[in-house]
């Protein structure tokens, strides 16, 4: 679709979308750009980029799509970077979670023969890098695009299309819209689990209170472990959007912890309201954590078990798409929890493995 395309950051998100491109053949040539050696030594390597750029400005000159796929305060330094040296009638987006402050500097500093169009890919992982990357990191997953000012139908239809090919959800929405959406959805949460992490921290028994945590609790932190600058910097950039955001979640916290005081009804009630509105989330979409359909399986503790399940599956045409080891008691067995990619494949999956002796069950 693309003859030249720059990515610049190729981290996870560049270096999947490097390796999608690259293995649907959606671009010609693929050139790279990261200040981080290791990362454009790995993108060279795993063949997310065809060839590396020594700068900013060759990295985009005589492209016919760059992507900026770094930190958001960096992308608005490198829009004001490389404005002058675009090619026209080229295509400029970015990957950054806030969007209103950099389609301003965009629609400041980008040439009007010049298109950009702001984009966020609502998938990841708490792997970062190059190390993380996946070609199939987009597919199911929601891509919001929130074009400035500065771009075109032809433009937005292009880039719209080859996002569709890499198996995206492509949403459009405007800038400011995004921004509250993302602090309630993402921002937050993320916060939230940093300062769960934190709460914990603070008694001071906690190293042995951590060697407790069960899965509830690893799973409501684990987004904790992304990159603390990275969302240094995203908090800052939708900073207002999301001090509103925590204003909302203190109230309902204050009126929690009113209801553990003297309302045992409405706490229930307030329960019951939560499950009630959590059920209404979609389950096949992926949002920054993908979303699987799961199996748990329980293992007798003998050499092999995991190849001969695995293999089980394999002759059955069934993909296990993530497996995870819960519990191991030696010399008797384990819980593992295998999950699926559709409900079709989950359900096949538990059939199969019953009917050859497994304890299995379906979690969702």
């Amino acid at each position: 679709m693309f003859c030249r395309v720059s990515i610049i950051g190729v981290g996870l998100i560049g270096g999947s979308l490097g390796l999608a491109l690259k293995q649907r053949q959606l671009a010609g040539e693929v050139i790279g750009f990261d200040i981080n050696d290791q990362n454009i030594k790995m993108a060279l390597f795993e063949g997310a980029i065809d060839k590396r750029a020594e700068s900013l400005v060759e990295a985009v000159q005589g492209v016919d799509l760059v992507v900026l796929a770094v930190p958001v305060l960096a992308i608005e330094k490198a829009l004001k970077q490389i404005a002058k040296y675009l090619k026209p009638k080229a295509i400029v987006t970015d990957v950054g979670s806030v969007k209103s402050r950099i389609i301003e500097v965009a629609d400041k500093y980008i040439p009007e023969n010049v298109y950009f169009i702001g984009g966020h890919p609502m998938a990841g992982s708490e792997v970062s890098g190059m190390k993380g990357a996946d070609p199939y990191l987009f597919e199911n997953a929601y891509y919001i695009l929130t074009p400035s000012n500065k771009a075109d139908d032809r433009a937005l239809r292009d880039l719209r299309v080859m996002l569709e090919s890499l198996g995206a959800h492509v949403v459009e929405m405007p800038a400011q819209k995004h921004d509250r959406v993302v602090a309630l959805l993402s921002h937050l949460p993320h916060l939230t689990a940093s300062a769960l992490v934190n709460t914990l921290a603070k008694a001071p028994d906690y190293l042995e209170i951590m060697s407790l945590a069960a899965g509830g609790f690893r799973d409501t932190t684990r987004v904790a472990s992304g990159n603390p600058l990275m969302w240094k910097d995203i908090f800052q950039a939708n900073r207002d959007q999301l001090l509103d955001a925590i204003s909302m979640f203190r109230d309902v916290l204050d009126e929690y912890e009113r209801l553990i005081i003297s309302d045992e009804r409405g706490l229930v009630e307030k329960l019951e309201q939560a499950k009630k509105v959590r059920s209404l989330i979609p389950e096949r979409k992926k949002g920054y954590l993908p979303v699987h359909y799961e199996v748990l399986l329980s293992v007798p503790d003998k050499p092999g078990v995991i190849a001969d399940f695995s293999a089980i599956l394999g002759k059955n045409k069934i993909n296990i798409a993530d497996l995870e080891i819960l519990r191991v008691r030696e010399g008797c067995g384990g819980t593992m929890r295998l999950a699926f990619a559709t409900k079709d494949e989950q359900n096949k999956a538990v059939k199969v493995l019953v009917e050859h002796g497994y304890k299995a069950r379906a979690l969702n």
